[in-house]
């Protein structure tokens, strides 16, 4: 049973296989796989466009850290020229802390960059594939259309010929009747001419005039044997009569 249903098994999965097989449209295919690969190349361009943002928001950052560390600089030469240097002190401390902010920045714009330049190099090597991909694509669909005409011609042309086969079958089958026809309506001509029908007409119908007086004469001629024999038995002559009957006349007188 176990192997039973495994064969069930493989016959089903072939079946469907089948059926998938016949469902399936390559040009679908292709189309569907570049729809596929177009939304990744849209994703990693945005991919990008979210970088070069950060980038650029971090970049107005960093102009906003420079121009505070020239201000907090000149800030605490005022303070210093003015004697207080505890003022010029808080101002070059916070001048220290934009500073180390600003540092941190320009690490991080040059990652976002390099994260950028990565994604361009991605995106420029998924484009180059995609329009390598695009015009495998519309040569495989040609091919593919190409064959399938081929396919629909030939079956075309293979159904055209089943039909002149049958056709010529046909007309073969009434050549062959013609001429049994033909055979049969040659040989009851040279039956009938051969009178092989005129013996069959004189047993059914007692046949025509000359048969009838010939078997008359057949007939008579047998007669008058007949009689010729029975006079010779009985000892008559040609015109007398025997004692015996000569007895009975005279009697009945």
């Amino acid at each position: 049973m176990a192997g039973m249903g495994g064969r069930m098994s493989t016959v089903i999965k072939a079946k469907i296989n089948k059926l998938l097989d016949k469902a399936e449209d390559p040009g679908e295919t292709l189309e569907y796989s570049y729809q596929r690969q177009m939304e990744l190349l849209q994703n990693v361009k945005k991919g990008i466009a979210d970088v070069v943002t950060s980038k650029k928001r971090l970049q107005l950052q960093q102009n906003k850290l420079e121009q505070q560390v020239v201000k907090l600089d000149t800030q605490a030469r005022q303070a210093l020229s003015a004697g207080n240097e505890e003022l010029a002190r808080t101002a070059l401390e916070r001048k220290q802390f934009a500073q180390s902010e600003l540092q941190s920045l320009d690490q991080q714009v040059a990652e976002l960059e390099q994260q950028q330049q990565t994604l361009i190099e991605k995106e420029r090597q998924l484009r180059t594939k995609i329009d390598q991909f695009r015009t495998k694509k519309e040569v495989i669909k040609a091919q593919y259309s190409a064959a399938e005409a081929s396919v629909k011609i030939s079956e075309a042309a293979t159904g055209v010929g089943e039909e002149m086969a049958d056709v010529g079958l046909a007309m073969q089958r009434a050549v062959d009747k013609t001429e049994n026809m033909r055979a049969r309506a040659g040989a009851m001509e040279e039956l009938e001419a051969a009178g092989a029908f005129d013996d069959n007409l004189a047993l059914g119908s007692g046949g025509d005039d000359i048969d009838r007086q010939l078997h008359e004469l057949t007939s008579q001629t047998a007669v008058d044997d007949d009689l010729a024999k029975m006079k010779a038995e009985l000892g008559q002559g040609t015109g007398t009569e025997t004692p015996a009957l000569e007895q009975g006349k005279e009697g009945q007188a």
